[in-house]
């Protein structure tokens, strides 16, 4: 009987290669696509927006942390892909009494990369994911010899109303540090609600706006560039911040071209 362990550590039967998966992460949605498995994958969430294509045929099993049970049931998957973080914890264990669910848990760019291989492996597309993990890391790798080593003092709001950040424990956290961003935040724990005075307290020089989950737009730049005056403030893609998936494979481009202009507005 094959048996996969999950990244929470939990074993996971899997009795052949799945032939009806649900994806309930947009991410990795997007990684099974990139595996090639349009015709295995069968009901996504309705924040899984890319490929359009899947958003616009694929059956819709409610959001991320509001799963509809009866559209899962009808679907009858063979394989359920969940995340620790973005799905509800009581709401997998009860799809865990009737399905295989694996259940990643990413908070750094290995750990995407271990997520890659497993579902890759599971799939049957061990040798596509084994692919574009060596294309994730000579990315990397270059981001981190393309510039000098500097540690610029930075935050990164998530949510405006309050305004949240990334702590230290996140994924985001993890990408800022390739870009050479010290997270002036890391000290807290996953995102933490910061007022305006912590942000000032912060003293930090670069503050990033993503465009995701709250989307920030020039507006919001002008309204905090007046109350946190000498701190660059850059509106970036929270896509290549926090999705851990496919996606990496040209994050470190993204991140390249950022660093690069943040750099160029220091001098």
């Amino acid at each position: 009987m094959p048996l996969f362990t999950d990244q929470t550590g939990n074993t996971v039967e899997i009795n052949s290669t799945p032939k009806r998966i649900i994806s309930l992460v947009p991410s990795q949605t997007e990684l099974l696509y990139d595996l090639g498995l349009d015709q295995h994958v069968v009901g996504i969430t309705k924040f899984c927006v890319h490929p359009e294509a899947w958003f616009r045929k694929k059956t819709r099993i409610g959001g991320t942390k509001t799963l509809n049970m009866e559209s899962i049931h009808h679907l009858e998957p063979d394989l359920v892909i969940a995340n620790k973080e973005e799905n509800v914890k009581e709401q997998v264990e009860e799809l865990q009494k009737y399905y295989p669910v694996w259940v990643s848990d990413v908070n750094n760019l290995e750990d995407a990369t271990d997520m890659i291989i497993s579902l890759g492996r599971i799939t049957g597309r061990i040798d596509r994911a084994a692919f574009m993990v060596d294309k994730i890391r000579v990315n990397f790798d270059n981001l981190m010899r393309s510039f000098p080593a500097r540690t610029l003092s930075t935050a990164y709001l998530i949510w405006r109303d309050p305004y949240m950040a990334a702590g230290g424990d996140t994924f985001i956290n993890s990408m800022m540090a390739y870009c050479g961003f010290k997270n002036v935040f890391e000290d807290i724990s996953r995102y933490p609600v910061i007022s305006i005075h912590q942000l000032q307290m912060a003293r930090c020089g670069l503050l990033l706006l993503s465009s995701e989950p709250f989307p920030f737009k020039q507006k919001h730049v002008d309204e905090l560039s007046a109350t946190i005056p000498g701190t660059q403030i850059v509106l970036v893609d929270g896509q290549f911040f926090s999705w851990y998936g496919s996606r990496l494979v040209n994050a470190a481009d993204y991140f390249a071209g950022l660093k690069a202009s943040v750099v160029s507005r220091e001098s």
